[in-house]
């Protein structure tokens, strides 16, 4: 296997001030959302995708006000590249039923559409009662499949973001803000 190639620097792209008031903007729209769906006994059941999404959805559950179950799901399409490799592979799977729910699947970035449109499917063929789609990011530069985005924190051109759970190479999860890396 070939070593990632090295980023020459990074640029600032979003502060941690700034993805806090994308993040309740968010939370204050799904509440909105799902107030006047969601039974007294129901919870939305938030499916985190592992690993860049943790760190984001994490920051959306506080601020939801309405009740929530979690689970995660772990999906693949990128390896250790800068690109995808046109196959999503299921590393783990989610854990609860997702029959008649209403499942939130919460994603930090929209690249390809790739990922979220196999897993928008995935999810689908579960018999929910409705499914929506969060992200921190939707990048729309190499966007080669059709996405249906509810909820999208950015929406950015280009560039290979790192920071706030998106990582390259396994690096730059934990930075508190977004960034461009350079190459």
């Amino acid at each position: 296997m070939t070593e990632p190639k090295q980023p020459k620097a990074m640029e600032p792209v979003f502060s941690p001030e700034e993805i806090s008031l994308m993040v309740k903007r968010i939370a204050g729209e799904i509440d909105r959302d799902y107030e006047n769906i969601l039974k007294p006994e129901e919870k939305i059941l938030v499916l985190g995708v592992l690993n860049g999404g943790f760190i984001f959805m994490a920051d959306l559950i506080r601020e939801i006000s309405l009740p929530v179950d979690v689970d995660f799901i772990r999906l693949s399409s990128y390896q250790d590249s800068t690109s995808s490799l046109n196959e999503v592979v299921m590393l783990k799977a989610p854990e609860k039923s997702m029959k008649d729910r209403h499942v939130l699947v919460v994603e930090d970035l929209a690249d390809c559409g790739l990922t979220l449109n196999w897993l928008r499917g995935f999810v689908r063929k579960r018999g929910p009662a409705t499914v929506k789609i969060a992200v921190a990011v939707d990048k729309t530069e190499r966007r080669r499949y059709p996405v249906e985005l509810d909820y999208a924190g950015f929406v950015l051109k280009e560039g290979f973001l790192v920071g706030y759970g998106l990582d390259y190479a396994q690096n730059y999860r934990n930075l508190k803000g977004l960034y461009h890396l350079l190459f």
